[in-house]
């Protein structure tokens, strides 16, 4: 018997201790974390959209002659100047058609001129009263139908040329040759173009705005892009056109931002992130996001179901935390702007939040500046 109470008090005894134990490993269970000053700052007010890039002005060239490509003049990528060639099409029908009212014309020209010497003849005899006015008006009459076949040859020439000219496709503008359909030897269509002309020294993206957004827009706005080819570089731009209606099924409007590209390094059909500057927020307290806890609820609000998404941060008490809501004025992609639940100066975790609860014990690793 005094055997098994001696093995009863050693087990009470080491249960005690380990109970012991694990109660002081709680109390010492410190949460590492990074707090900083709450302060008053400045919030960017903006509005965020996707859209796919495009030259400012981009030109279709089409061949008006649908015929064989013979040859390109230019690549993608070619720089061209306004008037420069672009592709030769092979037109042996123009060709010719051109050779035969060339002839016309020549043929044309001989019988005018021996027409007119005959009327000059018969103007000068019927002055004299040696032909009658009978032949004069003939020969006249000959004589004036072989100047209007002239001139009708001459127009077909200059018609058989302008067709034959067509037959060299040229650049209408001056630009970058953006993309090319056909190969040579492909036979060139009136319905699709043979290459596109862009000029990129500045280019643009059209994105359709909310209805909700659509009143914080402005014409004159900053934009500030960003690419996935270049994510440490952001390019300026400003809005230029907002659409003066909406589409009635979607209830947005269409808005052009154009921007500039320095070294041309936004290229068309790129996808780009458009951040436009509708305003700021100043002398308000500004969090970063990253330091608050978002939670989302289904709330009953007028006999409607919205969602409401509540921000909270964790504030330094000692050596605890404590858990309180926040109330916003507005809120970014980086920073909420705050109006209640905190006050200047009083520190904030900004790291290590995920980890925390209200009254959880901290041990504050780094303690930065002001927000």
């Amino acid at each position: 018997m005094k055997k098994y109470f001696a093995l009863v008090l050693i087990v009470i005894t080491a249960v005690f201790s380990l109970h012991c134990s694990s109660t002081e490993t709680k109390k010492e269970a410190k949460i590492p974390v990074k707090v900083e000053t709450v302060n008053l700052g400045e919030i960017v007010k903006s509005v965020t959209y996707n859209g796919d890039i495009n030259a400012e002005v981009e030109v279709k060239v089409f061949s008006k002659v649908p015929d064989r490509i013979e040859k390109f003049f230019v690549e993608e990528g070619n720089y061209v100047a306004k008037g420069d060639p672009i592709a030769q099409i092979n037109a042996p029908t123009i060709k010719n058609g051109l050779e035969q009212a060339q002839a016309g014309l020549t043929a044309a020209q001989a019988q005018e001129a021996n027409l007119k010497a005959e009327f000059d003849r018969a103007e000068r005899l019927y002055q004299e009263n040696a032909m009658s006015k009978q032949q004069y008006d003939a020969v006249k009459t000959q004589y004036e139908a072989a100047k209007a076949q002239l001139l009708q040859a001459d127009a077909a020439v200059n018609t058989a040329k302008t067709n034959y000219k067509d037959t060299v496709v040229e650049a209408p503008i001056s630009g970058i040759i953006g993309k090319k359909y056909f190969e040579a030897g492909d036979m060139a269509s009136m319905a699709m173009p043979l290459v596109t002309v862009v000029q990129m020294e500045r280019v643009k993206i059209k994105f359709d705005a909310t209805e909700e957004d659509l009143g914080k827009l402005a014409i004159g706005q900053k934009a500030e892009i960003t690419v996935k080819s270049y994510p440490n570089d952001v390019f300026e731009g400003k809005v230029v056109k907002i659409s003066p209606v909406l589409d009635p099924l979607t209830r947005m409007a269409e808005v052009e931002v154009i921007i500039n590209n320095p070294g041309k390094k936004l290229k068309p059909g790129m996808f780009a992130r458009v951040n436009v500057i509708t305003g700021s927020l100043a002398n308000v307290i500004v969090v970063p996001r990253y330091a608050t806890v978002e939670n989302t609820t289904l709330q009953r609000i007028a006999g409607k179901d919205e969602v409401v998404k509540n921000y909270y941060v964790f504030v330094v008490k000692d050596s605890t935390v404590e858990q309180r809501k926040l109330g916003i004025t507005y809120v970014n992609h980086v920073n909420v702007a705050v109006d209640s639940g905190i006050n200047v100066g009083e520190k904030i975790v900004v790291e290590g939040v995920n980890n925390l609860r209200d009254q959880s014990v901290i041990n504050i690793v780094t303690e930065g500046g002001s927000l």
